[in-house]
């Protein structure tokens, strides 16, 4: 760029002022100043329609780039469904065939009457342990209930804040 100092502009306008003449250098400068924000204008835009192209070429690739992963995501979706799609049809075929009674396709275990009677027998010993009398020695050792609280008291108990009456003064 060209380096104008104080020095230099002075020396241009003397030779200005002596060449153009008084009476017409301020319609010179005038024209000079309009010329240079013309040329000012005219950058300005030339910059920004460059930057402006930039930033469409930036958006025509992003807007490539989305429809490519758009395009993969769908037809992994695709690829997924109908992957589901046998799955689910082959094991309808297994839950009619064990429907129909089909004894080829027929895969899940048979429930008998000694596993219903077995099962009977657990849960008619499991309830009788669970409200059968237990020693208070034993609910000591593990933690079990000694008595039952009513709702008020319990409340009283798990409350928060103070336990007691007293106060500290």
């Amino acid at each position: 760029m060209i380096d104008l100092g104080l020095s230099k502009l002075a020396v241009i306008g003397v030779v200005a002022l002596i060449v153009i003449g008084p009476e017409r250098l301020p319609k010179v400068a005038r024209m000079a100043g309009t010329l240079y924000g013309r040329a000012q204008r005219y950058l300005h835009e030339v910059k920004s329609e460059v930057s402006r192209e930039i930033e469409m070429e930036e958006l025509r690739n992003l807007h490539k780039e989305v429809q490519e992963t758009a395009h993969s995501f769908k037809t992994e979706v695709e690829s997924f469904g109908s992957e589901v799609e046998n799955t689910v049809s082959s094991h309808l075929g297994e839950v009619e065939s064990a429907w129909r009674g089909d004894a080829a396709g027929s895969h899940a275990p048979t429930v008998t009457a000694d596993d219903i009677e077995r099962k009977a027998r657990d849960f008619r010993r499991k309830k009788l342990v669970k409200t059968s009398s237990v020693p208070a020695w034993y609910k000591n050792r593990h933690g079990g209930r000694q008595h039952v609280l009513s709702g008020a008291a319990r409340v009283r108990k798990f409350r928060p804040g103070a336990k007691s009456n007293t106060s500290f003064f």
